[in-house]
C-alpha cells in the first residue's frame, strides 16, 4: 500500500494492492470477551478491565506508524509510503447500543477519547493532520458493526480540509473576521437553514449542501482547536447533550451517514512551512460535518465533481427542526 499524489488535484490516494482485504469477522473483535488480543492506546476508565471507552490500533490500517514517509518522485509523480496512524475508537461495550441511543454521560467520554488521542498524535511532528470521523450503516460504508469511530493521522492534509483552510484565511486578510463565525451569526439571523442551538452550539443544514439533510454542528463562539476548547468534563458534556439531539435527528430520516471531525492542521509538523497558517487562531473555526446517506433522494451524490442535492437546505432544515425529541431521550439512555 502507497500513497500518491494527483499532479493534477493535489489530493492524495491511497493505492492497495490486491492482496489486502477488507474486515469480515464472524465474531465481533471488539466486543469485550473478544478483544483481549487489541493493544489499548486508550481507555476510559484508564486500565480498567470494564472499559466504556477505549481506543485500539485499527484491524487492516490503511496507515503504519513505523519510519519515515520516504517521499520520492517518479518523473513528474510523487508519492510515498502510506505513513500514519489509524485507530479505532470503541465507543461502549455494547454491541448494540448505537452513540445517539447512548447517555450524554457517555457520548462525553467518546469526546475525551477523541481530545486526548488529537493530542497525543498532533505531538508527532511526522504528522500534519488528524482525522476523526464515523461511517454508521453498511451503505456509508461501516465495515464493523460495533458503535465505533475512527482515528487517522496523516503526513499530509485532505483535499477539501486544505481548501477550507485557505477558504478561510483569504476571508480572514480581506475581512479580518472569521469566516464560519460570520456564517453562523447569518444563519442563527436568518432562521432558515438551523436545526438547534443554543447559547454555545448549533447546527445547521449549509447554504450549498452537497447532500440531502447535510448539517454541521459547531459552536457558537468561536475556537479554531477542537481538542483545546472541549477539555472539561462540563463542556465535553453540553456538548454531548446537544449532538445526540441532532444525530437522533437525522436517524429518524436515515440510518447511515458520515461524520467527520475538522478541526486545525498540526502546525509543527516538520513539513509544515513557516507562517503557513499564522492567522489560524483567528480564521478557523472547527466543526462537525454530516452527511447522510439517502439512495432514494439521490439521483447522484456527485456529478463530475459537482454535487447534486434533490433536497433544499432550507426545506431539510424545517422538517428536521420539525421532528420531537423527548426529553428522555436526550438525557438517558434512550
Amino acid at each position: 500500500m502507497e500513497l500518491r499524489k494527483d499532479p493534477i488535484t493535489m489530493s492524495w490516494v491511497i493505492i492497495e494492492g490486491p492482496e489486502e482485504n477488507g474486515i469480515t469477522p464472524d465474531d465481533c473483535p471488539l466486543c469485550p470477551g473478544n478483544d483481549s488480543g487489541l493493544q489499548s492506546i486508550y481507555s476510559s476508565p484508564y486500565n480498567h478491565p470494564n472499559w466504556q471507552v477505549r481506543v485500539v490500533p485499527h484491524l487492516h490500517p490503511v496507515y503504519r506508524i513505523e519510519g519515515d514517509a520516504m517521499r520520492c518522485g517518479e518523473g513528474l509523480y510523487d508519492k510515498m509510503r502510506n505513513l500514519g496512524a489509524h485507530e479505532i475508537v470503541v465507543e461502549t461495550p455494547d454491541h448494540a447500543l448505537p452513540l445517539s441511543q447512548q447517555p450524554p454521560e457517555k457520548i462525553a467520554q467518546v469526546l475525551q477519547a477523541y481530545v486526548s488521542r488529537i493530542a497525543d498524535l498532533k505531538k508527532d511532528r511526522r504528522f500534519r493532520y488528524i482525522t476523526v470521523f464515523r461511517n454508521q450503516g453498511q451503505s456509508a460504508g461501516q465495515d464493523l458493526s460495533h458503535p465505533h469511530s475512527e482515528i487517522t493521522a496523516t503526513p499530509f492534509i485532505p483535499r477539501r480540509i486544505g481548501y477550507e483552510l485557505r477558504s478561510a484565511q483569504r476571508y480572514f486578510d480581506l475581512k479580518e473576521r472569521c469566516l464560519i463565525c460570520d456564517i453562523v451569526k447569518q444563519e442563527i439571523s436568518q432562521q432558515v437553514r438551523t436545526v438547534d442551538s443554543t447559547d454555545q452550539f448549533v447546527a445547521l443544514c449549509p447554504f450549498a449542501s452537497r447532500v440531502p439533510y447535510e448539517t454541521w454542528v459547531l459552536p457558537a463562539y468561536h475556537h479554531c482547536h477542537f481538542e483545546e476548547d472541549l477539555t472539561s468534563p462540563e463542556s465535553q458534556l453540553r456538548f454531548a447533550r446537544f449532538l445526540k439531539t441532532i444525530l437522533q435527528r437525522l436517524e429518524s430520516v436515515t440510518p447511515a451517514y458520515h461524520l467527520v471531525l475538522h478541526s486545525s492542521p498540526n502546525t509543527n509538523a516538520k513539513f509544515e512551512q513557516a507562517g503557513s497558517w499564522k492567522t489560524l487562531s483567528d480564521d478557523y473555526h472547527w466543526h462537525f460535518e454530516i452527511l447522510p446517506v439517502i439512495a432514494s433522494k439521490s439521483k447522484s451524490y456527485s456529478l463530475k465533481e459537482v454535487y447534486y442535492n434533490s433536497l433544499p437546505p432550507e426545506d431539510a432544515a424545517a422538517e428536521l427542526r420539525s421532528i420531537a425529541i423527548p426529553a428522555a431521550k436526550i438525557s438517558g439512555a434512550g
